[in-house]
């Protein structure tokens, strides 16, 4: 069985929603907003930077979500990120 994907945000981010719309029941969201312990795991991850949603699958830990870009791991449909 796949391991699930994990996503690190804040309530309030419109990153954070779109990403959690996107990845769906594949995901599991943990937010930031009020739990020190749940923080500190995401600076681990990130190595310091505060920045909003982290994506982590497996061992790829993405910070930042570009939509549908994000899910093509990067890759552009047509033109342009």
């Amino acid at each position: 069985m796949e391991d699930k994907i994990i996503i690190y945000g804040t309530d309030t981010c419109p990153f954070c929603n779109q990403a959690r719309a996107a990845y769906g029941d594949r995901a599991v969201y943990v937010s930031v907003d009020e739990d020190p312990e749940k923080l500190t795991k995401m600076l681990g991850l990130t190595g310091g930077k505060r920045q909003v949603p982290v994506i982590v699958e497996g061992s790829k830990v993405t910070v930042g979500f570009a939509g549908d870009v994000s899910l093509r791991g990067g890759v552009p449909i047509f033109g342009g990120t």
